[in-house]
């Protein structure tokens, strides 16, 4: 996938200052570049194909170097066609950067934002826009801080656990349909639809907004998956997991996320059932294993006694 630098100019309200005819410019990568390297003359890693960010430091350097050496570093910089120049921290740009912009039809933009955090919100907008992305069925909600994506058929009452989840202070972050993309290697964000956010449909009842009924609290726009559960009716000819020693994972793009099967019946609080779940999850990502320390300390247990025993 790939944005066009227009969008990304209406989106975070950047300063075109010349360049115009490039606003058509395909960004192809999430990951931003700071040349600083190439000013001070080595392009050997020059990442030309990435968005190029200049903060107050590169324009104090660029700002040392004779005109010769500013002209020469500047046009190879532009020729490889790179979709666009930011410069932070609303910096004095070189009027030659202004010159080349509009020669090579390369936008030149200026924005307010620190270096640091122009880097960091620019890496992650360019990743919710740029990366694959595949829609699921299912309810994601944000529980305890861990993203739980609620898979199941239909109405064995996804929606509904992610009511009680809201009601208990907990975040919906979509609903029916959840939109995932993997940001990098080991964090999958998901997120609803534009037209789905902050619904949820409750059989009988009908749509739901979870805003208006319990806060602007109840609502997250998007959230990493910690968390996978499947809900099935209890069958009992199938074997569940008792202890939890095993780790299942689920994979989505390059990333395994945490999987459990959650069988539902009456007299099962499910709600609770997938809060502790997500809090359990929280655990075990911080090194903390209930199940390995019940098993420890089962077996030292049949060991002393065995020892008594003898």
């Amino acid at each position: 996938m790939s944005l066009l630098v227009k969008q990304v100019v209406e989106d975070y309200n950047i300063k075109l200052v010349s360049g115009e005819g490039g606003l058509s410019n395909k960004v192809l990568k999430a990951q931003v570049s700071r040349p600083g390297l190439e000013l001070a003359g080595l392009f050997d890693f020059y990442e030309f194909d990435r968005v190029q960010v200049l903060g107050s430091k590169e324009v104090a350097f660029f700002g040392w170097l004779n005109k010769e050496d500013q002209e020469i570093r500047v046009d190879m910089l532009f020729k490889k066609s790179p979709p666009c120049f930011i410069f932070s921290r609303n910096a004095q740009i070189p009027e030659i950067f202004v010159r080349k912009g509009n020669e090579y039809n390369i936008p030149i933009l200026k924005c307010q934002k620190k270096t640091s955090s122009l880097l960091s919100s620019l890496y992650q907008y360019l990743s919710s826009k740029i990366a694959e992305r595949k829609s699921l069925h299912g309810t994601l909600v944000d529980v305890s801080g861990v993203g739980v994506l609620i898979r199941g058929k239909s109405g064995l009452g996804k929606s509904e656990v992610a009511l009680e989840l809201v009601r208990r202070g907990h975040q919906l972050v979509a609903d029916d349909r959840v939109d995932v993309y993997q940001r990098e290697i080991g964090v999958v964000v998901g997120e609803a639809p534009p037209i789905l956010r902050k619904y949820l449909e409750i059989r009988g009842i009908g749509i739901v907004n979870v805003v208006k009924l319990f806060g602007a609290k109840a609502f997250k726009e998007n959230k990493k998956i910690m968390l996978v559960v499947d809900l099935e009716q209890w069958d009992e000819t199938s074997s569940y997991d008792r202890l939890g020693l095993e780790n299942h994972t689920i994979k989505f793009f390059d990333t395994d996320v945490a999987h459990i099967v959650m069988p539902i019946s009456e007299g099962r609080n499910t709600a609770s059932l997938v809060e502790v779940a997500a809090v359990n999850a929280r655990l075990k990502y911080m090194g903390e294993n209930a199940a390995l320390e019940f098993t420890t300390a089962l077996d030292e247990e049949l060991k002393r006694k065995n020892k008594l025993e003898e």
